[in-house]
């Protein structure tokens, strides 16, 4: 099997694909690819946290699902091994919906007789990646006050695995107001 073409080729922000239609007239794309990341919410949801803490883009990029299932795999990890199972709530805020596609020109002797150069330059689908502006929350970690210090440091991990530079921002989360019973 092929080797992935490094991200670098696909970082820059375009204009958006996702076309991709049931009609086969209307839909130049052959198939959509499948998204490798596997969950987007991992933890317990329901508990009642303290904190959010979110890992924030400070520019303008395309991140490909298999970076972000790679970021997510590693705070997921480190995140049980210092909290359980149920001391967090880790949410991925961004689907990879844009089709990213190649062209592939052949070099060297004999190319001629085997791709038709910028004739027919669609290209084949190759992956699908997610689009994040400039200041865009792509993950929020959920943890108690006390956990607030180990959370900042595994959210930085993960942003070791994703294309250029984050910063981690924390807030504090409102307490919900109790409903009153109607009587």
């Amino acid at each position: 099997m092929a080797r992935i073409r490094r991200a670098i080729a696909y970082r820059t922000l375009e204009r958006p694909y996702t076309r991709y239609s049931k009609f086969k007239n209307r839909c130049f794309v052959k198939s959509k690819p499948v998204c490798k990341v596997v969950r987007f919410d991992m933890g317990n949801e329901n508990n009642t946290y303290d904190y959010a803490v979110d890992l924030i883009s400070k520019q303008g990029l395309q991140i490909r699902d298999n970076s972000l299932e790679s970021a997510r795999q590693t705070g997921n990890r480190k995140l049980e091994e210092a909290f359980g199972k149920e001391g967090f709530h880790l949410r991925v805020k961004k689907y990879p919906h844009h089709i990213l596609r190649e062209n592939p020109l052949a070099a060297g002797a004999g190319a001629d007789r085997l791709s038709t150069g910028m004739a027919h330059a669609f290209g084949k689908v190759i992956g699908i990646a997610a689009q994040v502006q400039e200041g865009d929350t792509v993950f929020t970690l959920k943890v108690k006050a006390k956990d607030l210090a180990t959370a900042r440091l595994i959210l930085h991990k993960m942003s070791m695995k994703l294309p250029k530079s984050y910063q981690v921002v924390e807030r504090k989360i409102k307490a919900k107001a109790a409903k009153p019973v109607a009587a």
